[in-house]
């Protein structure tokens, strides 16, 4: 791999997406700095690199100076910062929109070459979601700030941290069944968290990808039921520990627990599913970046096996039981 870049910062490094994209930049042999809140949470990421390559600072993503410091010297930037949950001064609006602007518009005055700036399938700016809007309008404020910037939408990320697959096979281990949100008719295309470190660092290390939006998507679309079933097989439970669940109940269900500890579901999430989850087929995608999706069915055995009835070397059920 061509090392074009001698630092590079990326913000939200230390999150389930990032902690891959920078073992990949670390082996090109740049200084990787990773912005945090908590920057003490990101030193696990130093043995990815030599000693000193891969930096944790301290950052306030909602302070200009703050970010301007971080982004100094900086000749590659990565904006990974989301958030599925509104908490506090983290809104959608304030973290997915303003911040994204305020990281962007300090590269920009920093000379930093090449921006990436990642966003979500269905970032829509007219959506019901805040969600959606958030990120349609992050990456809105990103390209007027910075026009040669490169966005990604990547579909649901996998993989073993994921936020997904893990959650609703804990959530297989205690509760009697697990929801289908909208009976589960929602379309997704998962895509593997290593595919998508892969396509981000060969979009800044080709030329000719700057400005562009990439969608990002496995290889086969799926129903949300049907990625509840694959979850059901893998950790040991039949099919049938489902129960359907409408919209307007979810909505109301969100709307309580999205109050409470840990935010298990948010009345943003249900307007979410209501919209499919998969690439629209007008924009350039994995393969264009020279990277072959991975299959769903080929990784998640390799980390929901914890979660298997009867330990992780029992024989999962079929997903046809």
């Amino acid at each position: 791999m061509v090392n074009r870049y001698r630092n590079a910062v990326i913000f939200g490094g230390s999150g389930f997406i990032g902690r891959y994209i920078v073992r990949r930049l670390a082996k090109t042999g740049c200084q990787v700095v990773v912005p945090s809140r908590h920057p003490g949470q990101a030193t696990y990421l130093r043995s990815a690199g030599a000693v000193g390559q891969i930096v944790p600072i301290a950052v306030d993503i909602h302070d200009d100076q703050s970010v301007a410091n971080a982004v100094a010297g900086a000749d590659l930037v990565i904006n990974l910062i989301g958030i599925l949950a509104q908490s506090g001064r983290n809104s959608f609006e304030a973290v997915q929109h303003q911040a994204a602007a305020r990281i962007a518009r300090a590269a920009k005055a920093a000379g930093v070459r090449r921006f990436v700036q990642m966003s979500a399938l269905g970032a829509d700016a007219s959506s019901r979601s805040a969600y959606a809007t958030s990120k349609a309008q992050g990456e809105q404020a990103v390209l007027s700030a910075f026009p040669s910037a490169t966005i990604f939408r990547p579909s649901i990320v996998f993989g073993p941290e994921d936020g997904f697959f893990n959650r609703f096979a804990a959530m297989s281990q205690t509760a009697p069944f697990l929801p289908l949100i909208g009976g589960g008719n929602t379309r997704m295309q998962p895509v593997y968290v290593g595919d998508v470190a892969d396509a981000i660092v060969a979009a800044v290390e080709t030329e000719g990808t700057e400005g562009k939006i990439y969608e990002l998507a496995g290889p086969r679309t799926y129903t949300f039921k049907e990625l509840i079933d694959l979850t059901l097989a893998q950790v040991g439970r039949p099919k049938k520990c489902t129960l359907s669940l409408g919209f307007g109940m979810a909505s109301l269900l969100g709307g309580i627990l999205q109050n409470l500890p840990g935010q298990m579901l948010t009345a943003d999430q249900v307007e979410l599913l209501k919209t499919d989850n998969v690439v629209s087929g007008a924009k350039p995608g994995l393969t264009d970046l020279g990277v072959q999706p991975t299959a769903v069915e080929v990784i998640l055995p390799t980390y929901l096996d914890k979660y298997r009835i009867g330990g992780r070397f029992t024989q999962p059920v079929s997903p046809a039981s």
